[in-house]
């Protein structure tokens, strides 16, 4: 039996299945009748138990000095305090009400008083105490959330949605698919997805299957047509099987054009850059060939930091980072923070439309003490190697001259405290049509560009690029996001400012020839696909893909624009 849903991230993958709600269910406030206290407080102390064993056995996998065992210490001390448990015990007899809801009122009373505190870090233990709150709350329900450690087999992961922090923290070596009931095709979960080379669905509605999907179920998902088999018959795991052999079979004959040089038969030649989260993705890009970072998501090492890292410990990780580079060129993007980002423990107040708040830029330039504390240990790594700065959501030239007076405060801070620095080149990261139509007042103030087709899509054509419902209708692929990137190209290339590409579009082999011929000069793909762009690459012409981008530009409909691409 099988299902269909959107592939966000190809290949096929086989495991068990293991569904993780990642919404709590409603908290039930209705009084207890007398009778039923007792047994809620035993449901407690069993729950308590439960999640303690749980967390000692997380520990054995940790060495007792890393900071993860110190914060699992903290979480069972506090689970096994007498008094918090009284506490709990008296709130159900008093008022009552469940186990759970006692759990909340009393965790959210903490969690207040320690947020009320100045010391950052009791502060800072808040978000912990909350967070603790629903992993005891989903033990009194019988399960525990985001209890992976243990996976010791293969497994593919249903959840009706993944954030960035909450993927960051997954056992990857057991998790061999993933199913999402929302999430969009660019969203960060599914970049994330892609980068790790991880199969995955999205928009698939496993909860209102009229079949159930049990835990520990075989599944298969199969990330070239979008269905996920549920307890396939022996015919489709060998049909399926033999396909994947033949899939991992083309991919290792990918690697013969790792060491070959980026450019088409008649001598056109292109860079091809990586786009990565962390330090453990840079130090496998140049297994396939990338001449660099064309994109450092720094943020993405905020999603599970407990504090924000000081610039010391920010210079050590970019310095790693160049290390592992073997000296190629290390393209951070400053914290894009906002959004669908978000980072527990920083300042980020409630706002009703995130994506058109203070995100990117706009958040780096109302904190001034972060920017500048990230640019200073920019500006010292960039002693160790070559590094170009580039600035997320940048739309006028306000903002960039803003961003640049910054820069100088950090350079005349590093020089005040005696500590050397080297230069960086700058860029921006082009993502609205605004930016696009102020880019030439900003371009003499700019060393390269680099065009982010995710954001830009979405807010060209006004649609959430987290919306599966809204990814057919408003692809990438659309007459206003082509014609944006051409101007872009073409103002680039007027100033003398080196182009780039670092959005999603760029790791789809089949847009290579429209990308090409459009004029880029840079593109920052994912290091799992990035094999496949190059072949793409290597077996083309120059003037063939001028050709084809000239007539692709000139369409104005959607399907007439994907007809085009699939022959190219």
């Amino acid at each position: 039996m099988s299902f269909n849903g959107i592939v966000v991230s190809a290949g096929i993958a086989f495991g068990k299945a293991l569904t993780i709600t990642t919404h709590m269910p409603p908290l039930d406030f209705k009084l207890l009748s007398s009778a039923q206290i007792k047994q809620q407080q035993q449901q407690l102390t069993h729950a308590i138990e439960l999640l303690i064993k749980h967390l000692q056995h997380c520990q054995h996998h940790l060495c007792p000095e890393c900071e993860n065992f110190q914060l699992i210490d903290a979480d069972i001390m506090l689970l096994e305090d007498e008094e918090l448990q009284q506490q709990l015990h008296q709130h159900i007899a008093q008022f009552n009400v469940s186990a759970a809801v006692a759990i909340d009122r009393i965790f959210n009373q903490q969690a207040a008083e320690l947020a009320a505190l100045d010391d950052p870090y009791l502060a800072n233990r808040s978000g912990d105490i909350l967070c603790l709150a629903k992993r005891l709350i989903s033990a009194i329900h019988g399960h525990l959330k985001w209890d992976l450690s243990t996976l010791t087999e293969d497994t593919i992961l249903l959840a009706d949605d993944l954030t960035p922090a909450e993927f960051a923290i997954l056992p990857l070596k057991h998790i061999t698919g993933i199913v999402l009931e929302s999430g969009g095709l660019t969203s960060h979960t599914a970049i994330l997805a892609r980068a790790a080379g991880i199969p995955a669905l999205l928009n698939y509605p496993f909860s209102k299957l009229s079949v159930k999907i049990k835990d520990g179920e075989q599944l298969v998902l199969d990330g070239m047509t979008g269905d996920l088999h549920i307890a396939p018959s022996a015919t489709i795991l060998a049909q399926l099987k033999q396909q994947q052999t033949q899939e991992l079979q083309r991919r290792q004959a990918l690697t013969a054009y790792k060491d070959l040089p980026s450019s088409t038969q008649d001598g056109h030649s292109i860079t091809l850059l990586a786009n990565v989260g962390n330090l453990s993705e840079i130090s496998h890009v140049t297994d396939v060939g990338a001449k660099g970072i064309g994109l450092f998501r720094t943020e993405f090492l905020l999603m599970n930091a407990k504090a924000l890292p000081d610039e010391q410990q920010q210079y050590k990780l970019y310095c790693d980072a160049l290390q592992s580079l073997n000296g190629e060129v290390l393209s951070i993007r400053t914290f894009d923070i906002g959004a669908d980002k978000e980072i527990p423990y920083l300042e980020q107040s409630h706002e009703d439309n995130p994506a058109l708040g203070i995100r990117g830029i706009r958040y780096s330039l109302s904190h001034p003490d972060t920017f500048i504390t990230q640019v200073k240990a920019v500006l010292r790594a960039a002693n160790h190697g070559p590094i170009r700065l580039m600035f997320p959501m940048v739309n006028q030239i306000e903002e960039l001259e803003h961003a640049m007076v910054f820069i100088e405060q950090a350079k005349a801070q590093l020089i005040e405290q005696e500590k050397g620095f080297g230069e960086v080149s700058l860029g921006i990261v082009v993502e609205t049509p605004a930016a696009v139509f102020n880019l030439p007042s900003m371009l003499p103030l700019l060393d390269f560009v680099s065009i982010g087709t995710n954001d830009l899509t979405q807010y060209t054509l006004a649609a959430d690029r987290t919306n599966p419902n809204l990814a057919k209708q408003f692809p990438v692929l659309s007459p206003a996001v082509i014609q944006l990137m051409s101007m872009t190209i073409s103002h680039c290339k007027q100033a003398g400012v080196k182009v780039s590409l670092c959005g999603e579009l760029g790791s789809d082999p089949r847009a290579l020839g429209l990308l090409v011929g459009l004029g880029l000069d840079e593109i920052s793909i994912n290091p799992s696909n990035l094999l496949d762009v190059k072949a793409a690459l290597v077996k083309g012409r120059y003037q063939d893909f001028i050709i084809h981008a000239q007539q692709v530009a000139s369409l104005t409909r959607i399907e007439e624009i994907h007809a085009a691409i699939q022959q190219c």
